[in-house]
């Protein structure tokens, strides 16, 4: 398995950008998102094992928020503990994916009829323009991007929900699952189920729009099997 590597933020980037440390959060959070981050892209698999030491370093901070930026994680779920290698990127389990799914869908199809009651028309247009930016990255072949648009719009419905709880509640769920849909080759199927569920949101359409999240977490739940298990039959 490989070692986590981060670029260094020792300097300040050129544009400006605050550097580790420099930001108004938490530094054991700004770790956190980091090393999350790298996860959900899949840059980091399954199994890879995260050194404190090397974090720390390659970082520029101490132990200290590394260790705790871990622990955060593990409560999110993101890392584990195994005896004898340390803290792993968790590897899943079929049941644990179907126990996140099982959850999943209870929040998303209640976060979809929260938004068609509670969202702004601007924010409404947001998500319908979001879907439709990334149906034209699918299109320009820009995976990366597209891939971007699809996390940013399932972030988006518990937002446009106006639910805190719901928020904070799907948050470390979602995060777990993006990095299974970016390895998805055929994303079509996922963008036509965003497009729908934008548009019965702009219909204030309740129940078209709880139908639509509980079949987009169907076909997510299916991408997620195949992507992690086909070739363990």
């Amino acid at each position: 398995m490989t070692q986590l590597s981060v670029p260094r933020r020792h300097a300040a980037p050129a544009d400006g950008t605050p550097t580790l440390g420099e930001r108004h959060q938490p530094l054991r959070e700004q770790v956190r998102d980091l090393i999350r981050e790298r996860v959900v892209r899949g840059e980091l698999a399954p199994g890879d094992r995260l050194v404190e030491r090397t974090l720390a370093e390659e970082l520029g901070v101490s132990r200290v928020p590394v260790r705790e930026a871990l622990n955060l994680l593990k409560g999110e779920g993101f890392v584990q503990d195994v005896p004898r290698r340390g803290v792993i990127v968790t590897m899943l389990s079929r049941d644990d994916v179907d126990d996140l799914f099982e959850v999943r869908e209870a929040l998303e199809v209640q976060g979809a009829r929260l938004a068609c009651r509670r969202a702004t028309e601007d924010e409404i247009a947001g998500l319908t323009d979001m879907a439709a930016r990334a149906e034209q990255a699918r299109d320009d072949g820009d995976l990366e991007t597209m891939a971007d648009l699809n996390a940013a719009f399932h972030d988006a419905i518990p937002l446009l929900a106006h639910n805190r709880t719901l928020a904070t509640t799907l948050e470390p769920l979602e995060g777990r699952l993006h990095w299974v849909l970016r390895q998805n080759h055929s994303p079509e199927l996922l963008l036509r189920e965003h497009s729908e569920l934008a548009a019965a949101i702009a219909d204030r359409d309740a129940d078209r729009a709880a139908d639509v999240a509980r079949r987009h977490v169907e076909t997510s739940r299916a991408i997620c099997h195949e992507v992690m298990f086909a070739a363990k039959g």
